[in-house]
């Protein structure tokens, strides 16, 4: 039977991530929708709280604390603010996975080891305006010259792009279009960052659209083999899809506490709203579906971390929870009736900010196909 009580030191990152979005982020999640980006200060502390390094072993600069270590303080720091979990979760995932991956010293100690220190931002491009969740419609290209390689095309949903300092860019190679992974530093010549997309919600998390008009890098800048960009992406989907499991959780577990705390509170008709049995109800089939939602997630982790196939499980996962954590969104939204759609009270924000779990890591439609595929149809 599988056992999936949290080690100590697991309980010491919850502890310790839980406390630090209390007491930092919760009180400052108004202050970072207002102004529309994660303060530099916080996104520091997370880095000297060691968030960035924890899926990297020492050598790389990292801690190496395991998957479910990592998912635990990413939920933490979504119950606060999504915002800063989604800015979190670029920097140590997508963000530094393919430096990771090249394992090429030079970069590593240049890019790699001060991304995990929190010291540079790192993001991914690999949306574009024709390819979003079908990557075969890719039309940027790398084409090898004399310097290294040049990069031409446009990306768009570039999660903090802004303030990035490090672009890791998926682009075409080859005769047979196949894909390859490059790193381009900000500030290349022909790199421009356009204007922000404004979003219903996770508004401190900013994305834009770049381009790349004959941006050329250096050769060691092809990260990892020649037209492996495929395979590299696969390699790392189901951890996007666990992560972003875990990102829908913290939101949806921080809404139905505040519906149930507000139930209990708020009067009409002589008692508390929550002694009613329609919301009774409500709030006992939201509880159901995120605490069923975290057993497939810690199933998918459990999984994950002892590096068993995983594709059908994280998808469930992901599925499973990005659905529930809306609904329980919404539901906690229906109790507090018009505070819900106050912006005073932090439900809005979780219930805006909760729908991007929806489609990052992958549509709940193409991953009902994904898991189709895995069970034989």
């Amino acid at each position: 039977m599988l056992d999936f009580t949290l080690s100590e030191e697991e309980e010491l990152i919850r502890e310790t991530f839980r406390r630090f979005a209390a007491d930092q982020v919760a009180p400052r999640a108004e202050e970072i929708d207002r102004a529309k980006s994660v303060p530099v200060d916080l996104f520091r502390q997370v880095g000297e709280l060691g968030l960035f390094g924890m899926r990297y072993p020492e050598s790389a600069g990292g801690s190496d604390c395991g998957v479910r270590g990592y998912l635990i303080a990413l939920e933490e720091l979504a119950r606060a603010s999504l915002s800063l979990a989604a800015l979190c979760t670029m920097q140590s995932l997508m963000g530094t996975y393919f430096i990771y991956r090249s394992d090429d010293p030079e970069l590593h100690e240049k890019f790699l080891k001060p991304a995990i220190a929190g010291e540079l931002v790192g993001t991914i491009c690999i949306t574009e305006p024709e390819a979003g969740s079908d990557l075969g419609n890719i039309a940027t290209r790398a084409t090898k010259v004399d310097a290294g390689w040049q990069i031409d095309g446009t990306k768009t949903w570039i999660t903090s792009a802004p303030i990035a300092d490090l672009f890791t860019v998926f682009a075409l190679t080859g005769e047979e279009k196949e894909l390859s992974v490059f790193l381009v530093e900000k500030g290349a010549p022909g790199l421009t960052v356009g204007k922000t997309i404004e979003k219903m919600g996770l508004w401190g998390s900013v994305n834009s659209e770049v381009a790349f008009d004959g941006v050329v890098i250096p050769e060691n800048h092809l990260l990892g083999e020649l037209h492996g960009g495929r395979a590299y992406l696969t390699e790392i989907l189901t951890k996007i899809r666990l992560t972003t499991a875990a990102l829908a959780q913290g939101p949806g577990e921080a809404a139905l506490e505040y519906a149930v705390q507000y139930a209990n509170e708020r009067k009409q008709f002589g008692k508390p709203v929550g002694k009613f049995q329609a919301l009774k109800v409500k709030l006992a089939e939201a509880a159901t579906e995120l605490e069923a939602s975290r057993r497939l997630m810690d199933y998918a982790t459990w999984r994950e971390a002892h590096e068993m196939s995983n594709m059908k499980q994280a998808s469930m996962a992901k599925l499973f929870a990005s659905e529930a954590a809306v609904r329980a969104c919404d539901t906690a939204s229906r109790v507090l009736a018009s505070y819900g759609y106050a912006m005073e009270y932090p439900v809005q924000r979780h219930l805006r900010d909760v729908r991007f779990t929806l489609f990052g890591g992958g549509t709940s439609e193409i991953l009902d196909l994904i898991i189709a595929k895995e069970i034989g149809l």
